[in-house]
């Protein structure tokens, strides 16, 4: 009686205009945009084949050209991709601005470090405090290791950062309190205070972090 009704579970082949069309709508979702190849992949692979392609094997005066050229173009390559990748990453890591601690903040960790080191020379320790703090955390979000949000307090980033490093994550926390002794709670400052976050900063700094634990927040 219910013959004519179609069957959810039978599976309906298409013609070759329908197969078609559904590739191309398959192949338009992004992440497959995203694992196409960049035009440096096509004129790399471009430049192997070429290169790959040539007889090098009679020697004589044609080899020595050939392989000068392809020195030159493989410079020409190598500084493009600098120029292309690596300069926009060195410009990603300076741009990073925003909250920190619940201040706008728009200097880089270096700055930050500088200005630390401007007040502990002038013997003012609870900035010096606050601000090697806050360079020690905008460093690693420079790093993209791990960045802080508008909301995020001291205890929170010293909780984050030791996903990343966690042999230091005493040494976080603890450098999380001195920054809400100087900061909120009103407690002067000490030099030992100063002197622990700067040097656990330079440690953070030549240490390998997790990456596959820690996150850019």
């Amino acid at each position: 009686m219910h013959g004519w009704l179609l069957r959810a579970d039978v599976p309906v082949i298409p013609d070759a205009d329908q197969a078609r069309d559904w590739v191309l709508n398959e192949l338009s979702e992004p992440q497959y945009q995203a694992a196409q190849p960049t035009w440096f992949d096509l004129l790399s692979a471009a430049f192997v084949d070429w290169l790959t392609s040539l007889d090098l094997t009679g020697g004589g005066a044609f080899e020595w050209p050939v392989l000068l050229i392809a020195a030159a173009v493989i410079a020409a390559l190598l500084v493009a991709a600098f120029f292309v990748f690596g300069r926009a990453r060195l410009n990603r890591r300076s741009a990073v601005t925003g909250a920190l601690f619940g201040e706008d903040e728009t200097r880089s960790a270096d700055q930050l470090r500088k200005d630390a080191a401007a007040a502990a020379a002038r013997g003012d320790w609870s900035t010096a405090i606050a601000e090697r703090f806050r360079g020690l955390a905008r460093a690693l979000a420079e790093r993209t290791i791990f960045g802080t949000s508008p909301g995020t307090t001291a205890h929170g980033f010293a909780a984050g950062a030791a996903a990343s490093f966690p042999e230091y994550a005493e040494r976080l926390e603890s450098a999380a309190a001195s920054f809400d002794d100087v900061r909120y709670l009103g407690h002067p400052g000490a030099e030992a205070q100063y002197r622990s976050i700067a040097e656990l900063d330079g440690d953070l700094q030549a240490a390998r972090p997790r990456l596959a634990e820690g996150a850019l927040q």
